[in-house]
């Protein structure tokens, strides 16, 4: 007796019960999407590394893979040769890739503002002066004794805004030290060797930083700067296929979730994550220290933050007051950060997909 007939009925039953509504197409098929992601070695990648190991992403239908980058110029560049189609950066790397590659920003990763450190050696007389700036009591140094230093620094980052900041409250600009460009792998090993006066990191090399002995100088400077670091995503991608953005924010939502809920407590897999992911040796403590100065926030609180019906979302305000910074700075000009900022690179439409 042949077994075709059979086969044959059992597809058609199979059919007409999804046609029915009965099985979901999700259920009848075990076919995913793969995506490929960009991000660095940082708090806001293991919010998607731990889902992806735990299998959330195949849940929503997706395969998502992680590419690694060591800054998020290096990742806008990428962008342009449509390496990737989303992933996390800075704010920084998010308004140029908004202003030069089109990208959209869809989310917020997490509240970056406290993980951009300034460090010096604990030598350096930088150290010598204090509270020059009445308004940021805690930010040391002062015109006189930063003037002229050599500065380790990745350039056009959360970093490089944080050293910017920096200077601006005690008085000076980009333009009165002297910057040399790296990532912060070799920042770190330049700056251990002997290289330069001042090294800017960001977690978690801050935190290797610090446990040489090297001192962070803009403790309270960055009070009213803003950072965050934000999802981004390729435009055309997005604009087509809004399903596929939805299903990665729901994957990335469900990693905000439990980092809220259980905090310090993911310490020891964050600690795993950057060693077996990015190849960083971090202990324990700072990792738990690390997830302490990183804010993450909820659907409905990020609903709120992008929220423009009464004219520019807190979102907005943000992006814009780091615009005007970096023309000041000299770093964009006016007319295509004004035509980036029009754009409508800042968008909730995709967060609205997940209340629905």
């Amino acid at each position: 007796m042949t077994t075709k007939p059979i086969r044959t009925i059992c597809i058609m039953a199979v059919a007409a019960l999804v046609l029915c509504g009965i099985i979901s197409p999700g259920i009848a098929t075990s076919q995913t999407t793969t995506l490929k992601t960009c991000w660095q070695p940082e708090h806001s990648t293991y919010i998607i590394w731990d889902p992806i190991q735990k299998g959330w992403d195949k849940e929503a239908g997706l395969k998502i893979e992680m590419i690694y980058f060591d800054s998020g110029m290096a990742q806008m560049e990428a962008l342009a040769a449509k390496q990737w189609v989303a992933g996390g950066t800075g704010s920084v790397p998010m308004l140029v890739g908004a202003m030069r590659f089109g990208a959209y920003m869809i989310a917020i990763a997490n509240d970056d503002s406290l993980a951009n450190a300034v460090l010096v050696r604990p030598n350096s007389p930088i150290l010598k002066a204090k509270g020059v700036n009445k308004d940021f009591p805690e930010t040391y140094g002062s015109a006189e004794t930063v003037k002229g230093k050599t500065v380790l620094v990745t350039t056009v980052s959360s970093g490089h805004y944080a050293l910017s900041t920096w200077l601006k409250r005690i008085g000076l600009k980009d333009t009165d030290v002297v910057i040399q460009n790296m990532d912060q792998g070799q920042a770190l090993a330049a700056f251990e060797s002997g290289v330069g006066d001042i090294a800017v990191l960001w977690a978690p090399s801050m935190f290797i930083g610090m446990s040489k002995g090297w001192k962070m100088v803009n403790t309270d400077s960055q009070k009213g700067a803003n950072m965050t670091n934000v999802i981004v995503a390729d435009k055309a991608w997005a604009d087509k296929n809004p399903e596929q953005v939805a299903k990665f924010l729901q994957v990335y939502f469900r990693g905000i979730d439990r980092m809220k809920a259980e905090n310090v407590k993911l310490a020891p897999g964050f600690s795993k994550f950057l060693l077996d992911w990015a190849g960083v040796k971090m202990s324990v403590a700072d990792a738990a220290e690390d997830i302490k100065i990183h804010t993450v926030y909820s659907l409905d609180e990020q609903l709120k933050f992008f929220d423009s019906s009464k004219g520019p979302s807190q979102v907005d305000q943000w992006m814009q007051g780091m615009a005007d910074f970096f023309v000041e700075q000299k770093r964009f000009k006016r007319e295509e950060m004004d035509q980036a900022m029009k754009s409508g690179f800042v968008t909730d439409k995709f967060l609205k997909m997940l209340k629905k």
